[in-house]
């Protein structure tokens, strides 16, 4: 008599890891950060485009309406230069959320998360909704030319975070 075991299926690596969940995560904090400081310059604040509140001697709440991508660059001033920016942001998403979905380190996730959630929350909820984005951080008292908001910093950290991932030594598989 011979009894054949059931045949065990190979364990698939889940379709998101944990630190993809994370990653999703800090882009939906991002997203939610990002928007609500808005509301609260525009509704709350009231800051009108090119009025300045000081805050500090080196920082300020500037008034700002954005056509171009993160710190003003690659004006969009036309119904197509929006679109391709909202379409290249589209793309990026697309493609960061695929890698954040089985991101292995940390670093990794929280950066992936943090520019993601800076693309979402600039390029397509305000240039859907609005056609341009509203900056208001002003630190031209420390000498940068720049008035920009949340999800710039999002972005501009998080690509920070990626590179100082690729330069952290990979973990070798144990044996």
């Amino acid at each position: 008599m011979t009894t054949d075991a059931p045949s065990v299926a190979p364990l698939k690596s889940p379709a998101v890891t944990p630190n993809g969940w994370l990653a999703f995560g800090v882009a939906a904090a991002a997203i939610i950060a990002d928007q609500l400081s808005k509301a609260w310059i525009v509704h709350g604040v009231k800051l009108e485009v090119g009025q300045s509140l000081p805050v500090l001697p080196f920082f300020s709440l500037t008034g700002v309406l954005n056509p171009g991508v993160s710190f003003g660059m690659l004006r969009a001033d036309n119904a197509f230069g929006r679109a391709m920016l909202i379409l290249f942001a589209l793309v990026v998403v697309s493609a960061l959320a695929w890698w954040a979905r089985t991101a292995e380190r940390r670093l990794t996730a929280l950066a992936l998360g943090l520019v993601m959630g800076g693309a979402i929350g600039n390029n397509l909820i305000d240039r859907i909704r609005l056609g341009h984005v509203i900056d208001f951080l002003d630190f031209s008292g420390l000498h940068f030319p720049w008035v920009f908001n949340v999800a710039d910093s999002a972005i501009s950290v998080g690509v920070v975070l990626l590179l100082l991932d690729t330069l952290r030594p990979q973990a070798q598989p144990s044996a």
